[in-house]
């Protein structure tokens, strides 16, 4: 009796939450325990705006350039800008405190959708020429909010990475849903919905100046009044020649460093950022470079020729498939920017070679057709998403456990070139695979591309 009385105590009450549901509520406790919400929220809003109105432009491309204009002019305008912030900014930006930083990638931000909404629409028989000047501002916005956001996540802990990351993931499904929701099915004109999104900026504002906490600021303010002060004859070459960048026994503290490292314009200061990007290539910039290489010359060069007939398929237009592949693919890299709290991947290129595979597999495909169905495609193009996102995220977070603290500021802004760069290639190689594969198949008797 007393064992069938034991049993039955061992059963939940009713409404208790199971044992496996507590359990699971236990591990994410002890998962998040230690995140800031304050920090989270800051970041992931930051990463939010700061990526959004890219996509918005390139959601806007062919309402902002015509059918006549290649996109990839628009996708070109869009990066080119932020790559060349982030070959430069990184050996510099750092003599200028980062509230006048955001400020000026505030009114870049906003300045740069003006003119784009602002100026007379193709159909109206306006120029593309104040569209384009307006599309480099916001890149220059982008590129040096993406360095200077990147590197102050190694002041605020691993959540605030993960939390960026994340952010910057939200950012291809709002940009490109909102745009899409704004001037379809709530009736905007592009113009309305485009002078909209130049107030997003004022969003980083209230992030960076209200939301984040200050205190781990404080170091920062702190060193930029000691580097006013320290005297030529104090500056010294900041790295050791006989300590690499991974690693070094007896490197000295991060705030001598950053007094060492941050000395104005200095030919020894700028020597030192070179052997630290060096040492930054081959762990973490290359196989960034690579994945995004590979993606978007899948997204721009590849996926407008992978089309299937209509029958077969879920969509009654063939210009339906390019969103569809495109929505799925920010599902997946979503999914992956949000993933480092639960999993982690420490081998950056197997990720980079599998989404090289993709690429390959993709444009045989678009060459000789043998994927049977577009859903295989679908899964395959999100899978290309997981991977993108999977590498981004896990660079800066293995920067962020590998490099030493004092260098960590710098590796972390300085990596970042790495993406646009493989963005601006991709651009080039796209362009000319889209027309090959296109010329290809309407030669093999499959016109789909021809009926876009």
């Amino acid at each position: 009796m007393s064992s069938a009385r034991d049993r039955q105590s061992m059963l939940p009450l009713p409404g208790a939450p199971s044992s496996s549901w507590a359990r699971f509520r236990e591990r994410l406790g002890a998962l998040f325990s230690g995140a800031d919400p304050r920090v989270c929220v800051a970041f992931w809003l930051l990463g939010l705006i700061n990526n959004v109105l890219y996509v918005i432009i390139l959601s806007a491309a062919l309402d902002l350039v015509g059918p006549s204009v290649p996109k990839g002019v628009v996708l070109l305008a869009d990066v080119i800008p932020s790559f060349v912030t982030k070959l430069v900014a990184p050996y510099f930006i750092h003599l200028i405190p980062y509230p006048v930083r955001v400020m000026f990638f505030v009114l870049c931000s906003a300045m740069g959708m003006l003119l784009v909404a602002l100026s007379p629409a193709y159909a109206e028989g306006g120029t593309i020429s104040t569209k384009i000047a307006g599309i480099i501002l916001a890149s220059l916005s982008s590129g040096g909010g993406e360095l200077s956001f990147l590197a102050l996540t190694h002041f605020y802990g691993p959540f605030s990475l993960a939390a960026w990351g994340s952010g910057t993931g939200a950012a291809g499904l709002v940009g490109a849903g909102a745009y899409a929701l704004a001037t379809t099915s709530m009736g905007f004109s592009v113009k309305a919905t485009l002078l909209a999104s130049a107030c997003l900026p004022a969003i980083m504002v209230v992030s960076f100046f209200a939301i984040l906490p200050r205190a781990p600021m404080a170091p920062l303010l702190a060193a930029s009044t000691q580097y006013r002060a320290i005297d030529e004859e104090d500056r010294e070459d900041p790295l050791d020649e006989r300590d690499g960048l991974l690693g070094s026994s007896n490197a000295p503290s991060r705030n001598q460093k950053a007094i060492d490292t941050s000395k104005g314009l200095g030919w020894q200061a700028f020597r030192a950022n070179l052997r630290r990007a060096k040492g930054l290539f081959l762990p973490f910039m290359l196989p960034l470079l690579l994945v995004y290489v590979a993606e978007y010359t899948i997204n721009q060069g590849v996926s407008p020729t992978l089309l299937f007939p209509l029958e077969g398929s879920p969509f009654e237009h063939f210009r339906a498939f390019y969103p569809a592949y495109n929505a799925i693919y920010q599902v997946g890299v979503f999914i992956s920017r949000s993933s480092t709290p639960f999993f982690r991947i420490h081998d950056l290129y197997l990720p980079s070679f599998l989404q090289i595979v993709n690429l390959a597999v993709l444009t045989l495909h678009a060459l000789f057709d043998f994927i049977p169905s577009v859903y295989i495609v679908f899964a395959i193009i999100f899978w290309e998403g997981l991977l993108g996102g999977l590498v981004y995220v896990n660079t800066f977070a293995e920067i962020a456990d590998r490099v030493p603290r004092e260098d960590r500021e710098f590796s972390l802004g300085a990596t970042t070139v790495s993406d646009s760069a493989g963005i601006c290639i991709a651009g080039f190689v796209g362009m000319v695979f889209e027309v090959w594969l296109c010329d290809w198949q309407d030669a093999h008797g499959r016109d789909y591309c021809r009926r876009l």
